[in-house]
């Protein structure tokens, strides 16, 4: 009889830490984007707006992989308020030969956490100046701790700058990474200040409107822009993605319709035809990426389903390894 593996959040956490494994994990799984026959859909959206949900549906195959992933991620930012989280979901993990479902992934969207701060660290590896050593982070969530500790596997960080409207959550979190990392981690009350002689900018929140302005951009920088990853969410001014030497899309057709590219197209800012290197490409060799040190870098992740078909694969063989989960009969 097919056999069924559960994994819980708490075992996940244990089998895929953010780790430098991890992050290798993400750049591989760009690279077959840019040079394999993958086959990802567009991203399945549902909103829910009088409960502030919002439900992502997102599935990749990649040839090659045993595995297929499907997963669910609903985000539901009224929950804090009745003391509940605000993302959660799942990821079920099949057969790429029979479709049978091999695992049922209960991580509460842990491994989106993980796999996105990994494409964070791919990015800025690809992308920031190869001495870049202070990161200014908006927002002070947990994509914001786990943006910045991927960060430290790819560039020698000595100072960490962050702002979010959130004071007294930006201070927690500021005292939190003061005592884990051995740099230097400061509040700025002013999101111009923390800009200011940054090399590497990161935006980690749900913004409907920019919170970075392209006038505040100084040459050199790399931006790593993940928050929007839905229609309405703006984070970089639109007229940045025009000025930037560099525009690198996860997934252009994906940018185009949800991420920061999507607002410079409505603005006006870039033609809706225009055409952009992928990140995959730039790690594959197949495009150029940064070229010297004073030119500006953009990098638009808006989360891809190759991304989760490869962490839950990850996942998968580790939990296999150690024979963690619980064994059912299907």
């Amino acid at each position: 009889m097919p056999k069924l593996k559960v994994l819980t959040e708490r075992e996940l956490r244990q089998l895929v830490p953010l780790d430098q494994m991890a992050v290798n994990c993400i750049q591989d799984a760009f690279h077959s984007l840019a040079t394999k026959r993958v086959a990802m859909p567009p991203v399945l959206r549902l909103d829910i707006p009088e409960h502030g949900g919002e439900v992502d549906v997102k599935t990749a195959y990649m040839p090659g992989l045993d595995s297929f992933a499907i997963k669910i991620s609903p985000g539901f930012f009224h929950n804090p308020k009745i003391g509940l989280p605000s993302v959660n979901g799942m990821m079920v993990l099949l057969s790429s030969t029979t479709g049978l479902v091999r695992a049922i992934l209960l991580d509460n969207g842990y491994l989106t956490d993980v796999r996105t701060a990994a494409a964070g660290a791919v990015a800025a590896k690809h992308l920031a100046r190869k001495d870049a050593s202070v990161v200014a982070v908006f927002g002070a969530g947990n994509q914001a701790r786990l943006q910045l500790q991927a960060l430290t596997m790819v560039r020698p960080l000595r100072e960490a700058r962050i702002w979010a409207r959130d004071v007294s959550k930006a201070d927690r979190l500021v005292q939190e990474l003061s005592a884990k990392f051995s740099f230097i981690v400061r509040r700025h009350a002013d999101p111009i200040e923390a800009v200011a002689g940054s090399h590497i900018i990161v935006t980690t929140t749900p913004a409907d409107r920019p919170i970075l302005n392209a006038d505040w951009l100084e040459p050199g920088q790399h931006i790593t822009a993940m928050g929007s990853d839905a229609e309405q969410k703006n984070e970089i001014d639109p007229v940045a993605i025009a000025r930037a030497d560099v525009y690198v899309p996860d997934c252009l057709g994906q940018t185009q319709r949800l991420g920061e590219l999507h607002h410079a197209i409505a603005a006006g800012a870039v033609p809706q035809d225009a055409r952009f290197p992928e990140l995959g490409e730039i790690i594959a060799g197949t495009a150029t990426g940064r070229e010297h040190d004073r030119q500006i870098t953009i990098a638009d992740l808006t989360g891809t389903g190759i991304q989760d078909t490869a962490i839950a694969a990850l996942a998968f063989a580790r939990a296999e390894a150690a024979a963690a989960g619980s064994t059912f009969e299907s």
